[in-house]
């Protein structure tokens, strides 16, 4: 339920961000807002605002349909803090389940690392990953540094956690 609530939490901001940025492409120049210089640095930002991470996409396991009741239940609660460690690390940026679709993707992990393996290596303290329930995709993924933002603003956001 937590990663449900930290997708919508999610979706909401990257709607705000969207629509943000339509407002800010009408601005005169004197109205856009300035560069902030200390916070790119903070977030790791190149010159355009971007940077390096590694997505992983979990997937079905080999041993999701055998794992059951209460051992299943523990399991997803180590995962589940396993998240908010890494998050609270500044290793995690951001993590989430998917809808359902045929492609058996259960979730995704955006490790604020450099290397896939240096990502495949945090990903499998994953309690769910270690058990066979998730198995894991990586690649190497370039996007926005303010993404490095949003477990902070998450957190202002959230008025309960489940």
């Amino acid at each position: 339920m937590l990663l449900r609530t930290f997708v919508i939490a999610l979706c909401i901001l990257g709607a705000a961000v969207f629509a943000s940025a339509q407002n800010t492409a009408s601005l005169t120049a004197d109205e856009k807002p300035t560069y902030d210089e200390t916070l790119a640095k903070r977030f790791g930002g190149n010159d355009n605002g971007m940077k390096n991470y590694v997505l992983v996409i979990l997937k079905t396991g080999p041993k999701d349909a055998s794992i059951n009741g209460t051992v299943r239940d523990e399991i997803f609660k180590g995962h589940m803090a396993n998240i908010s460690r890494l998050g609270d690390e500044g290793k995690l940026a951001l993590a989430g389940p998917f809808g359902d679709n045929d492609r058996t993707y259960r979730g995704l992990y955006i490790f604020n690392v450099s290397t896939v393996a240096e990502a495949l290596k945090l990903a499998e303290t994953d309690p769910a990953i270690k058990a066979g329930i998730f198995i894991i995709e990586a690649t190497p993924w370039f996007g926005s540094a303010a993404l490095m933002g949003v477990g902070e603003t998450h957190k202002r956001i959230t008025k309960t956690t489940p």
